[in-house]
């Protein structure tokens, strides 16, 4: 087998190559460079699962980044247990033909009791006095201790939050994702996989704060580009051939779409008051949505309102599509989790979770990163709201706090969906904004556009050099 690393630079595509990225460009001109088809929907989850698995949503079960498990009547999102992915994985297919095979999975997600021999992803502890700490789980357990006691404690806060790709010097990658850079080389160099994926977010934050035809996204595109190019020469002197591929592409919105406020105002959700705040109770909504960047999964308790929610989809321009049992079907996405109906936006627009009416009587967390309790996913989460007067002093006083251990509230976060300026998750007319996998190997790729669970055969061909 030819040991490979597959560097997996989030959100870039062909649109984005140029005089930004003179590292991705050279190692494109001595290679080759096939479209990936967007998974549907085109989110990191269902993605990854298409890619390592070789099968549709339909199969592996992976229908979004979350999803609303109906027996325990709760939203699940950004679990990490690799049990949830259904089927064989890539590299349990590779040491099938040969036991000698190894690999790394670092920080792609489903990454925790997985059968890969070498994992890291990030992982807090959650303490009983609801303290939340920052750190990460790894395989073998020992690795945990020896790649801190090496590289230092990840730096979560720039993996996500208002803090990610912000805290570096100009033009550089962020820590998070130097963090990552390093963590591969460390790998690398005590277990030389066989396999090794390699995650790299930093592109992904600001093409969602500020959309892929801002100006500072230069910054961005120069920086991960660095990164790139230096774990593409450590691998390749190292005798490692390397794969660039990404998930999906980010394209410029202006319109949040606020699915769960139209049911309320229909009287199809119920809201619970808890001190004052209103959360959601999903299990007695008769209809409610489960949003995830621009695809929605609506789940109806009553059958026969069906027709009244495809009438009120129908009346809002911003949703473009809306799929039910056929539809699903040809889509790869039949799967028990998914929505009765899958709502699709427009690529200018994307669905919030928000089902408040009133800002005062949103849920606490509503003004937190937690991306484990809300029910949905939250892009307003890499903001600091601008109306906060002093807001790093007050994030400064939290810390403090938490230090000196109280309890408190990094409540920073603001509630205008109007400031995400880029998402995901529909299929962009435009190739050029599609995901994209670049390999040295012209005789490798197979075609110039691939399915997304067509990338699976071409890893699997790359690490058998061909058979």
């Amino acid at each position: 087998m030819k040991r490979t690393a597959v560097l997996n630079v989030v959100g870039l595509t062909r649109s984005l190559l140029g005089e930004h990225t003179p590292n991705l460009n050279h190692f494109l001109q001595t290679g080759a460079l096939s479209t990936i088809t967007p998974a549907f929907p085109a989110v990191t989850c269902t993605a990854q699962a298409d890619y390592l698995t070789g099968t549709r949503p339909a199969q592996h079960g992976i229908v979004a980044n979350g999803w609303f498990d109906r027996e325990l009547a709760e939203v699940h999102f950004w679990k990490q247990s690799n049990h949830l992915v259904h089927g064989p994985k890539l590299w349990d297919d590779l040491r099938a033909l040969d036991p000698k095979c190894t690999c790394a999975v670092l920080f792609w997600w489903f990454n925790m009791h997985s059968s890969a021999d070498w994992s890291i992803t990030p992982r807090p502890l959650y303490l009983a006095d609801g303290r939340k700490v920052f750190d990460i789980h790894a395989w073998p357990i020992e690795v945990r201790d020896h790649v801190k006691a090496s590289l230092g404690d990840f730096p979560f806060p720039g993996f996500w939050g208002p803090a990610a790709g912000l805290n570096s010097p100009a033009g550089a990658p962020d820590c998070a994702t130097r963090w990552i850079e390093q963590s591969a080389k460390w790998t690398e160099l005590r277990y030389a996989p066989t396999l090794s994926l390699v995650y790299l977010p930093h592109l992904d934050y600001n093409l969602q704060r500020l959309g892929p035809h801002h100006p500072g996204i230069a910054k961005d595109l120069q920086a991960v580009d660095m990164i790139a190019g230096r774990l593409i020469n450590f691998f390749e002197q190292r005798r490692v051939q390397v794969l660039v591929l990404s998930e999906y592409g980010i394209t410029s919105v202006h319109t949040p779409i606020h699915l769960n406020r139209l049911f309320r105002e229909q009287g199809w959700l119920s809201v619970k008051d808890e001190l004052g705040r209103e959360t959601l109770d999903c299990g007695g909504c008769k209809v409610f949505a489960v949003a995830d960047h621009q695809v929605a999964h609506i789940y109806l308790r009553d059958a026969a309102l069906e027709g009244a929610v495809r009438d009120l989809l129908a009346r809002q321009h911003a949703v473009a599509q809306v799929l039910g049992p056929a539809e699903k079907a040809a889509a790869g996405v039949d799967h028990p989790r998914a929505g009765d109906l899958i709502a699709v936006a427009n690529e200018d627009a994307w669905f919030t979770y928000y089902y408040w009416l009133d800002d005062a009587r949103a849920p606490d967390f509503a003004r937190t990163v937690d991306i484990h309790r809300k029910p949905g996913y939250d892009p307003v989460e890499l903001f600091t709201d601008p109306d906060l007067c002093c807001p790093k002093l007050k994030v400064a006083w939290r810390l403090l706090k938490k230090r000196l251990g109280f309890r408190m509230l990094m409540d920073i976060i603001p509630l205008d969906a109007r400031l995400v300026k880029g998402s995901h998750g529909c299929r962009p007319h435009s190739h050029d904004h599609w995901p994209l996998l670049i390999s040295r190997r012209h005789d490798l790729l197979g075609k110039q556009d691939l399915a997304s669970h067509e990338v699976y055969a071409t890893l699997r061909r790359h690490v058998l050099d061909g058979d």
